[in-house]
Parts: structure tokens; sequence; C-alpha cells
């Protein structure tokens, strides 16, 4: 399967699948420059028990509720991952794939996402100058990064969030430096060091239907 509609999607998603954004904005144009990467956003679909289908991204907008705050705020936030895709490809204008993962997650992988989302949940966004800055640092051949506290950050980009939970799950190796991933590291043209058997799918084309629009704000 190459396309999917988007409700189909949010159907079959689980924890550990990504979706990649690409637009035409000067920021999303900026991003992918910056990294030579296909996409400019990155986020996380979380499906945990009798929660609604969520996204756990970052970004600099605050267009939606928060689900873990339930407030409008920037940075790091968990939101309707149905909402979330339509304000992506609506109100930004971007194209959005899916990459399912392809293996089971388990509920001890379940909690790590859970402490993951109750430590980042609210971390701001970087500066723009940070954020090319962190990923020019983030390819520099170093020493292991040393986490300050649990992978705490001071601040936080899309990648760098889906990297920390993928790494609490144990599909990630521990140790890497959240500034080594941009969102063109989670697409299947790049070398995603998985671990504990883990295999994403190749990218799946998701169709927003027309007059698509959030259902809160």
């Amino acid at each position: 399967m190459s396309t999917i509609d988007l409700d189909e999607a949010v159907r079959l998603a689980r924890t550990g699948d990504l979706w990649l954004f690409r637009g035409r904005a000067p920021a999303d144009r900026a991003i992918r420059a910056l990294t030579n990467a296909p996409v400019n956003h990155v986020g996380m679909a979380v499906v945990i028990e009798d929660l609604p289908p969520l996204m756990w991204h970052a970004e600099l907008g605050r267009s939606l509720p928060d689900r873990w705050t339930g407030t409008h705020q920037r940075g790091v936030q968990l939101h309707d991952l149905r909402d979330a895709v339509v304000v992506w490809a609506t109100r930004y204008g971007q194209r959005a794939w899916l990459r399912q993962l392809e293996s089971p997650v388990t509920r001890e992988q379940e909690d790590a996402v859970l402490r993951t989302i109750a430590r980042l949940d609210g971390t701001p966004f970087p500066s723009t100058a940070r954020l090319a800055g962190r990923w020019a640092r983030g390819r520099v051949p170093k020493f292991r990064w040393q986490k300050p506290h649990q992978g705490d950050l001071e601040s936080a980009y899309c990648a760098e969030v889906v990297a920390v939970t993928y790494e609490a799950m144990g599909l990630l190796p521990a140790g890497e430096r959240p500034n080594s991933y941009d969102p063109g590291r989670f697409w299947s043209g790049d070398d995603l060091d998985l671990r504990s058997g883990a295999r994403l799918s190749a990218e799946i084309t998701v169709e927003i239907p027309p007059g698509s629009t959030p259902s809160a704000g």
C-alpha cells in the first residue's frame, strides 16, 4: 500500500508509528536545506488503551489543545492525531506520510512513552538560530552524549522528541545525542539504527479529504 486515506491511517495507528511532513513555506525549505532532508517535521503516534489516537511532537504553533495539560501551548505537545494532521495539511500546507512500526509494542514500552511525555510535555521549542547550531553540532563526531537527567532537555524540536522517546522505548541506541537527529533521519532513505528487532514500513502517502477541519481548536 502506497496511499491511504487519513481516517483509515488514524484507525490503523499504533504507538511508535511515524508521521512525516513536507511543506513549501520558507521555514520548511530552510529546515530541509539545513539538514539535507526530504521532510521538515516528524511526529510519533501514541495509541494506548482507551486514549484516542494522539500525536507526540514539537512545534512553534499552538493551534490545538495539548491533551496532557489541557492548554494551548508552544513547544513539545500531545495532540489529537487526526486534528494534528489536518492542521499540518490545511493550515500549514504540508504533505503527510506515515511509516508504520512493524513490531509489537509492549506494556513496558508504553509506560516508557508515558514517562517521557510526563517529562517533556511543554518543553520550549528552540529559537531558529539555536536550532541550526544544534543540528550543526550534532553532526560533529564526538564523545557519547551524557544525559543531564533522564533525557530532560531545556528545549526540544520535533526530531529530538521522537528520538528521545524511541530511545526510552529501547528502539534506538542509548547514549546518542538527541541533536544528531533531524526529521530526515526518520525517512526511509536514511540509516536509522533501530534496536530490539524493530522495523519501520516504507512511507505511505496520506490523503487528506477535501474540507477537513480539526474537531478542536
